[in-house]
């Protein structure tokens, strides 16, 4: 079977990294590469045979998990973030396919938990993202957020979905929301794209309506319209935020950090 890398990046993820990381023990690899956490994270990750590298020059998701892609040293490399858990089904389908890969490149499904609740709908699941793959045949987008895996190789699919513990609790939520919508707005003006009070309205009432009513966000229940009207706010935010940056004439402000 061909070896395998787990990469991480962190930032103060000491509530998280042990279960990521024991999901993950039957790699060949544990790289974590560290934003200058002030709790435990990089002891932890430590004790459980991680190769540790702190790398505090913050700029932005993509870039970060290139630094870790460039720490790889196996064939494969699966690349997670800390909230994220491989299941035993998923290591077994992943072992399986290492064996005889028909692919370079693999994508699987995500199961994400929204305050207590893993959402089934709403557009969230089966939220298939390319994690899984050839050393040399990807890499990631440099997008300060919202990140992706860039390659020109067909990209194959694994079934066993992988669990995401998104939101513990919904100051996490708030939390990610501002520093989300901060980090998009600035990928935005980056780019030259323009917005306006109108729009931003616009951009957030159509996120409400694509995950409560076209990705049947109701049938999660009462979270399912709690996590549509979030989509919303998010969603205006960031574009409100385009919105002043462009109006206000001045610097982008830094970067916002990873926690």
């Amino acid at each position: 079977m061909a070896s395998l890398s787990v990469t991480v990046i962190t930032k103060n993820e000491a509530h998280n990294i042990e279960a990521c990381l024991r999901s993950v023990m039957f790699a060949d690899q544990l790289v974590v590469l560290d934003s200058g956490s002030t709790d435990d994270t990089a002891a932890i990750a430590r004790s459980l045979g991680a190769e540790v590298v702190s790398s505090a020059d913050w700029q932005g998701f993509g870039i970060q998990k290139n630094r870790a892609l460039a720490l790889a040293r196996c064939d494969w490399v699966l690349s997670l973030d800390a909230d994220e858990r491989v299941t035993p089904e998923l290591q077994a389908e992943i072992q399986a396919t290492l064996k005889a890969p028909a692919f370079d490149v693999y994508a699987l499904p995500r199961l994400s938990s929204y305050c207590g609740q893993y959402m089934r709908h709403s557009g969230w699941y089966p939220d298939r993202v390319t994690r899984l793959f050839r050393r040399q045949a990807a890499r990631f987008s440099e997008d300060l957020v919202h990140e992706r895996v860039v390659t020109f190789s067909p990209i194959g699919q694994l079934h066993s979905p992988m669990l995401h513990e998104s939101f513990r609790n919904f100051e996490a939520v708030l939390d990610k929301a501002n520093r989300y919508s901060t980090a998009g707005a600035l990928s935005l003006f980056s780019k030259g794209k323009q917005a306006s009070l109108g729009k931003a309205l616009g951009h957030g009432l159509w996120a409400f309506i694509r995950t409560y009513f076209l990705r049947c966000g109701f049938l999660d229940g009462r979270m399912g319209l709690v996590l549509a009207i979030s989509n919303a706010e998010g969603t205006y935010y960031r574009y409100l935020k385009l919105w002043l940056l462009q109006r206000d004439g001045s610097a982008a402000p830094p970067v916002p950090p990873a926690q």
